[in-house]
């Protein structure tokens, strides 16, 4: 006995309660049959209550089903992935002793690759009597879809033994799958396969051959195929957008955005738009972003997930916090997705208390968190008053268990570095165990260098290699800057030797590092042979040359170096400029220190900074131009650090300026009023004028505040340990040999006069 309806009453089945909305129950009512009312159903696209009914009657009534009506109900399946439908309707297929023909069964395996169920499409495909083109490429398409890629192109070569030739559709799953993998010798092999077929004009190939060649980085090949489309559709003009978006050609997507709304032919959809404000963002430009904005609006797309959250990283991206707040609002439902965006978004622009905020309303609204967030939350937190929030998500993290998740291990290692705290940072790169990959080493060995542990950079590096971790650029920049921070040549020179056998020496960048750590420990001949051995120095290169050969007083090697850079044109940077400011100095050459000051913005565009105001005073200073010197700081742009004065007060020592060094060491001492070098200087000039009275009531002065003087250091280098010396040294383990030896020297000066 059927059952009756009536409007609007709920009905429950199984825990779960349908409504029945009297409009289709109206229509329902005035069908022929069921099967007609669930077939209309699905052709007013109205999938979700065609399968909620259908669902409903074949637990209440004895319906029976044409075979249309089952290919409209598996249609509806795959639209919404529905794999418990699909399943059901499956299932009544089955115990309605109907045969399926080779056309039904397609749409059946089409579902299940739709729904990703590869167990129950493998099922379907394998009793199938009869498979045609649709069948073949029915189930290619679920595993391409579905990260499933090395079985999608077993199954197209299957496909091509029994004899059956692909469509522009099996191209289309199979050149997807050839991308997934990133093979590239396997999409030419694709692309060659399409050629030779008669669907080598077909628009859905060649798409997906722009999308495989955009992701194979070859944007020259993507071009010449979307070029040669007669045809475009709108997904031939997304993939070439969001290909030049990707790979860092922002101007020519935009540009090809423009053509293609001057073509007149299609509207952009949701992906256009947001690989555009891709491409705005990454140019920094707000103002574009929000004419396409603007766009996006007119075509009711701005509520859209895809475009929400490419648009809050846009205006996050170029400080608009607010207005990424105000698009973040209008989001109806916000997926995980739109929740990442954002708190990245005022994470990277320095709003960490607010990145937070958005982070408690998502867990408050019962939406978990995933690996994307927490790294986005971590980033928030980079200075010391932040450690206790990085201790609070550190806690949260080995709740939810992301603590087996390296890149979240990694945030949260780097994150403690910067918020000072060493300790725990070696704390959570012990507990990675076995999880921690190149990324996490790098990232502890940087935290040590950071921290001025160079002993522990060696001890890591060692265990990296016992461990069998290879070195990448970022390692090798670190571990010679270790050897340049402890002043250990021999060790620079072993690394050296290793990078070289293990081919690192190839990249720019560790030669660089190598540049670099030989200047600072001195060794400007093997600093320079490498850099005459690079084929093409960058502007690092360059610059590091010459700032070695400044600091270590060979001037006019910077100077001809640096007209070298400019003639062969390199274009120098803020550290180039500081070299050759340097080697004035050092040299005394005043009037063309003062001409490469001014031409550093004139010619180069180059703002000065502290650092090269800090060099042009002690060019004035180390010539005796006191005055000039002191007018130079007076007219800085910005506040004058305490090592600007200390080179003054220096010179002030030099050359006995009683009353400017009173006046500088005042300003030091304003800045920083323990500091011993501005007390020591001063008393040092006071002794020089045999000012005795002020002398002393400095002196007195430093004793009252516990101000005092820091000993002097050296060290020295033996088979690969470093001795340090302090004055008056009694902490040594070998300081008797070492005093003895001192006063046998001093009795040889003696007897020598």
């Amino acid at each position: 006995m059927k059952r009756s309806f009536k409007p609007g009453v709920r009905i429950a089945s199984n825990k779960r309660h349908y409504t029945i909305r009297p409009t289709i129950l109206t229509n329902f009512n005035t069908e022929q049959s069921s099967d007609n009312y669930i077939s209309s159903l699905c052709k007013r696209n109205l999938f979700r209550e065609a399968l909620d009914a259908f669902e409903l009657l074949q637990k209440n009534t004895n319906i029976k089903v044409k075979r249309s009506t089952y290919a409209h109900l598996f249609s509806a399946c795959s639209t919404l992935r529905s794999l418990r439908h699909g399943k059901i309707i499956h299932n009544h297929l089955l115990s309605s002793k109907f045969q399926p023909d080779v056309a039904l069964q397609n749409h059946i395996l089409n579902m299940y690759g739709k729904c990703g169920s590869f167990r129950d499409a493998g099922k379907v495909f394998d009793e199938m009597s009869e498979r045609n083109c649709i069948s073949w490429t029915s189930i290619i398409a679920g595993y391409s879809q579905n990260g499933q890629e090395k079985e999608a192109i077993i199954l197209y070569l299957e496909m091509l033994k029994s004899g059956i030739l692909p469509d522009h559709f099996t191209f289309g799953s199979i050149i997807k799958a050839c991308s997934g993998l990133s093979n590239v010798g396997l999409g030419k092999q694709a692309h060659a396969h399409v050629t030779k077929s008669e669907f080598g004009s077909q628009v859905i190939p060649r798409n997906a051959l722009i999308s495989m060649y955009v992701k194979f980085d070859q944007i020259d090949d993507a071009w010449n195929l979307f070029s040669r489309i007669e045809s475009k559709d709108v997904i031939s003009w997304g993939s070439m957008i969001a290909g030049f978006s990707q790979l860092g050609y922002e101007v020519e997507a935009l540009s090809w955005f423009k053509e293609m709304l001057l073509e007149g032919i299609y509207w952009p959809n949701e992906f256009i738009f947001g690989s555009c404000f891709s491409a705005c963002s990454s140019l920094v430009q707000a103002e574009c972003g929000e004419q396409i904005h603007g766009m996006a609006i007119k075509l009711c797309l701005e509520r859209n997930n895809f475009v929400a959250c490419s648009l809050c990283d846009l205006y996050a991206k170029c400080g608009y916090l607010n207005s990424a707040k105000k698009v973040f609002y209008q989001i109806e439902r916000p997926d995980i997705a739109s929740w990442n965006a954002i708190i990245a978004g005022f994470s990277n622009g320095g709003a960490e208390t607010e990145a937070m905020s958005f982070f408690s309303q998502m867990t408050e609204l019962g939406l978990n968190p995933d690996d994307v967030t927490l790294c986005s939350i971590l980033c928030a937190s980079s200075s010391p008053f932040d450690l206790k929030q990085v201790k609070q998500v550190h806690s949260y993290i080995t709740k939810m268990g992301f603590h087996l998740y390296v890149q979240v291990c990694n945030s949260l290692l780097t994150m403690y570095a910067k918020c000072a705290n060493l300790l725990d940072a070696f704390h959570v790169f012990e507990d990675m165990s076995n999880l921690a990959n190149l990324v996490s080493w790098n990232s502890i060995i940087t935290a040590c260098l950071q921290h001025k542990q160079a002993r522990d950079v060696f001890k890591l590096f060692k265990l990296m290699l016992v461990s069998y971790i290879n070195l990448d650029y970022i390692t090798s920049r670190s571990i010679s800057g270790a050897c340049a921070e402890v002043s250990s040549l021999e060790m620079g020179n072993q690394f050296h030797c290793y990078s070289i056998k293990n081919g690192l020496n190839r990249d720019s960048f560790v030669t660089n590092g190598l540049i670099d750590m030989y200047t600072k420990l001195g060794s400007l001949e093997i600093a320079r042979k490498l850099f005459d051995s690079m084929e093409n120095p960058n502007v690092i290169s360059w610059s590091s040359m010459i700032v070695g050969y400044a600091q270590f007083g060979y001037g006019e090697e910077a100077l001809n170096l640096f007209k070298s850079m400019t003639k062969k044109g390199y274009k120098p940077n803020e550290v180039t400029f500081v070299g050759v400011l340097t080697a004035c100095s050092h040299i005394g050459l005043i009037e063309e220190g003062l001409q490469f000051y001014r031409n550093m913005e004139l010619e180069h565009q180059i703002v000065p900074t502290l650092e090269h105001c800090s060099c042009m005073v002690d060019l004035f200073a180390r010539a005796g131009l006191l005055k000039e010197a002191e007018d130079f700081i007076n007219q800085m742009p910005f506040e004058p650090d305490v090592l600007i004065w200390k080179t003054l007060l220096s010179a002030c020592k030099t050359y006995k300026n009683v009353n400017m060094g009173k006046r500088v060491a005042e300003n030091i001492l304003r800045i920083d009023p323990f500091n011993s070098t501005a007390h020591v200087l001063l008393s040092n000039i006071y002794a020089s004028e045999a000012n005795w009275e002020e002398f002393a009531r400095l002196r007195s002065l430093m004793k009252t505040r516990g101000v005092r003087k820091n000993a002097g250091c050296s060290w020295i280098e033996i088979k690969d340990t470093i001795h340090v010396f302090l004055v008056e040294d009694l902490l040594h383990s070998e300081r008797e040999k070492i005093y003895c030896m001192l006063d046998d020297l001093w009795l040889q000066m003696l007897d020598a006069g």
